[in-house]
């Protein structure tokens, strides 16, 4: 018993996909019926729904055995007039909500992963899953939380994905979230547990808050060590009706809602969009507030290794090249995703696109001509502030590198557009390859050099008992790690923090912006130890704002030698390196 499919043109639905029942043992509600459920939902303006209890699909097979023994009864003609009208309640509310099964699994740690899946399987087949999971058979039905040894989270994403249902990270940020802070585990572990291919989504508590400190901002794609955009939803996590009104943390059905972009009401197309990389697809619900704008939120996140933006794409002034350019550095670098219509000010109204229909396909053409090797970009028109604005997704390309008319190859550095340099290029030819450069070369890669940090008497800084520092370097901006003069002519070997490639002979003639600062720096202002704000073997030298972005100077102490690192974004901040966050830097 499901919702007839509504096909017609895309629309957004209303859903929440973590909704507990009283399977669940720690429900709040023990005697509300599951027919209250469904007409809660349906007070919420709810499309979708999923019961997840606690490690069993015990909510659902009571729901669906109560309406399977109705039906019977209506075929025997021995149906009572309170259950017909039961029975009638049920169908009027299923055929209005899509009803999913599902779990949400404790794994190995207290990990919370949900499981979602086609109204279409089993019951049987969805408890195969859990078992398969180690959740022992005689607990299979209790909706406890605490279930023993149980499998590990890669584990539970791989046979939800397998199976054909959705995998998401329960409160992700929150207690028993992959990704919430304070939990003492490994960056690897973390990294493996949010990036890996199987998991569809991070279901978080502070969508709808702004600023760098929110879960989604973490998860974009501009943070070196987690290069994959990762979907974020809300799901309210009810284990009542209603909100506590003594507990604000005690959720109630639908009091924190996700709304999804579908074709139609079923589970086919919400699996669909949960694979694609379309992230306008989601957004948050409140029904207070204005619908999401996607744009406007990624103009206030403003330009950055993964988006860009352009007001016009007009041939006179190189606007349409402009773009081009920015979709060739994308597919060379991590993919990402281009406006166009719009700045990047969040405080200037958008001019929006003339005839949206003609500038998609001259702009396709354009891309499809002049891009080799041909890689598959989506582009569509949505609207922010009443305009049309195109959208270019890029995907970052599986066969590097890149080329513009086959011979200029573009490369993102932060939310900078460049032309690569020979090993750049040299490292983009390795990756089509599948050849891993660093790996080969290790022991010829230079050292960094010693800086001359003076004190005020002269001398050069050791660390303390000649130990080296287990501090790992930023994760963004450039280091200089060697120089030579040749001919009167300075040459620098350049380290990209963000991935660890490095680029020879430098000049400060040659060097791209970043580069170019990180040089003047080193010649005309060179740190000074004295004046360094040091905690411990690391250091904050300089904190300057450019292009609206807060970037940081950083220093390093590390076995006599003082390494130094420049225009380091909040991005790259981890560990000790956070302590030079000013609180309002991760907010701008």
């Amino acid at each position: 018993m499901t919702p007839k499919s509504r096909r017609s043109k895309m629309q957004w639905y209303r859903m929440d996909l973590h909704l507990h029942t009283p399977a669940s043992g720690d429900y709040q509600q023990p005697e509300i019926s599951y027919l209250d459920i469904l007409r809660q939902a349906e007070i919420k303006g709810l499309d979708i729904i999923a019961f997840t209890d606690h490690n069993t699909v015990g909510g659902y097979r009571v729901m669906m055995e109560e309406i399977e023994q109705l039906e019977y009864l209506e075929k025997l003609d021995r149906i009572q007039p309170d259950e017909k009208r039961t029975l009638a309640e049920y169908r009027r509310l299923l055929e209005k909500i899509l009803v999913l099964p599902g779990f949400e699994f404790t794994a190995t740690f207290g990990f919370h992963i949900l499981g979602i899946f086609s109204p279409e399987m089993t019951v049987r087949q969805i408890e195969h899953i859990l078992l398969d999971l180690n959740i022992p058979p005689v607990t299979l039905d209790e909706g406890s939380s605490v279930v023993g040894a149980s499998s590990d989270v890669l584990t539970a994403y791989r046979l939800i994905n397998q199976t054909g249902g959705i995998a998401i990270a329960a409160h992700a940020n929150s207690n028993h979230g992959v990704a919430m802070r304070g939990f003492d585990f490994g960056g690897q572990t973390k990294i493996a547990y949010t990036q890996d291919p199987n998991l569809h989504a991070l279901e978080v508590t502070d969508l709808e808050r702004k600023g760098r400190r929110t879960t989604m901002r973490f998860f974009d794609g501009t943070k070196p060590e987690y290069p994959r955009r990762m979907r974020c939803i809300q799901g309210s996590d009810a284990h009542r009706l209603q909100g506590d009104p003594n507990n604000n943390k005690n959720l109630g059905i639908g009091e924190r809602v996700t709304e999804v972009l579908l074709p139609d009401l079923s589970f086919a197309a919400l699996l669909k969009m949960f694979q694609s990389n379309d992230f306008a697809r989601t957004r948050p619900f409140h029904a207070s507030q204005a619908p999401f704008d996607y744009v406007q939120a990624a103009r206030e996140e403003g330009p950055s290794i993964v988006q860009s933006f352009h007001e016009g794409m007009t041939r006179r002034g190189g606007r349409l090249y402009a773009i081009i350019s920015d979709v060739c550095a994308l597919a060379n670098t991590n993919g990402g995703t281009v406006y166009v219509g719009t700045s990047a000010r969040p405080k200037d109204k958008p001019v929006g696109v003339q005839v949206p229909k003609e500038d998609v396909e001259t702009l396709r053409t354009e891309l499809e001509m002049k891009i080799t090797p041909p890689i598959h970009i989506d582009i569509d028109v949505i609207e922010t502030q009443g305009k049309p604005v195109i959208r270019v997704q890029v995907p970052r390309g599986d066969d590097p590198p890149y080329a513009i008319d086959d011979n200029k190859i573009y490369v993102r550095d932060e939310a900078e557009t460049n032309l690569a340099v020979r090993d750049e290029i040299v490292q983009l030819v390795a990756q089509g390859m599948g050849v891993d450069l660093r790996s080969l070369a290790n022991s010829e890669t230079p050292r960094p050099v010693q800086q001359q940090v003076a004190s005020e008497n002269g001398s050069v800084p050791a660390a303390e008992g000649g130990k080296k520092t287990q501090v790992e370097a930023p994760r963004t901006g450039v280091e200089i790690i060697g120089t030579e003069q040749r001919k009167g002519v300075k040459y620098h070997v350049m380290r990209d923090l963000r991935n660890g490639n490095v680029v020879k002979n430098v000049t400060r003639s040659s060097a791209r912006r970043l580069w170019h600062y990180a040089i003047s720096e080193k010649e005309s202002n060179p740190v000074k130890a004295d004046k360094v704000q040091w905690q411990g073997e690391v250091g904050l030298w300089k904190r300057y704002k450019r292009g609206g972005t807060v970037r940081y100077d950083l220093v390093q102490r590390e076995n006599g030698t003082v390494r130094v690192y420049y225009g380091v974004t909040y991005d790259g901040m981890h560990g000790p390196w956070q302590g030079f966050i000013a609180e309002e830097d991760g907010d701008e």
